[in-house]
């Protein structure tokens, strides 16, 4: 947590994060997704990720969405909340099981998993939201400093991104290069970081 016992998650486009280096993720989307998650726990379990409300990625001006507060009142300990979309789904199957899972459709059929977590559902009135979807600031549990948390979308990935960022306390930022999911995020009050602020912590 920040000065004052503020939340920092850090929300992951796994997608726009993998396309956005040729490691061959192409190929085998779900394996892609278990390398970077093994990297990303890596990078919670160091203080490389603490977040200080620098002004954006390396090297470029403050993006939209962004607070120009203290650096020092802005510094956390983040946890990471990726979500998972389209074939890269398969690789909630291959964590550890006690990574957190997000809760199945309420049509589909269940699938076993330890500690489920609640899906994040589009709001009402964003495209796809269900009769009776959760309403701002429930449905996930606030995700603790250093721990990373996979979401499945039930549908289109970035809707996910959005209602994560709506339901989740405190400070948020997603990793995205994508222009539309940005502004998004923005107007539901997080902060934005592209994909190279992230694979460069993950560099180290």
């Amino acid at each position: 947590m920040g000065i004052g016992g503020q939340l920092v998650t850090i929300v992951v486009d796994v997608a726009n994060v993998m396309g956005s280096r040729p490691d061959g993720w192409w190929r085998d989307r779900a394996g892609a997704a278990v390398r970077l998650h093994a990297e990303i726990a890596k990078l919670a379990a160091s203080d490389r990720a603490i977040m200080r409300g620098e002004p954006g990625e390396a090297g470029e001006p403050g993006e939209a969405g962004e607070p120009e507060e203290d650096s020092a009142e802005q510094a956390g300990v983040p946890g990471f909340v990726m979500v998972l979309e389209g074939a890269a789904k398969a690789a909630a199957a291959r964590l550890a099981p006690a990574e957190p899972q997000a809760r199945p459709a309420p049509q589909a059929r269940p699938a076993p998993q330890t500690r489920p977590e609640p899906q994040a559902r589009p709001e009402p009135g964003m495209p796809g939201a269900p009769s009776g979807s959760a309403a701002p600031g429930t449905g996930l549990r606030p995700v603790r400093p250093g721990e990373v948390r996979v979401v499945q979308a039930e549908g289109s990935g970035d809707d996910a991104i959005v209602a994560v960022v709506r339901q989740l306390p405190g400070r948020r930022v997603v990793v995205t290069a994508d222009r539309e999911l940005r502004e998004r995020c923005v107007a539901a009050g997080a902060e934005i970081r592209g994909p190279g602020w992230l694979l460069g912590l993950l560099r180290g």
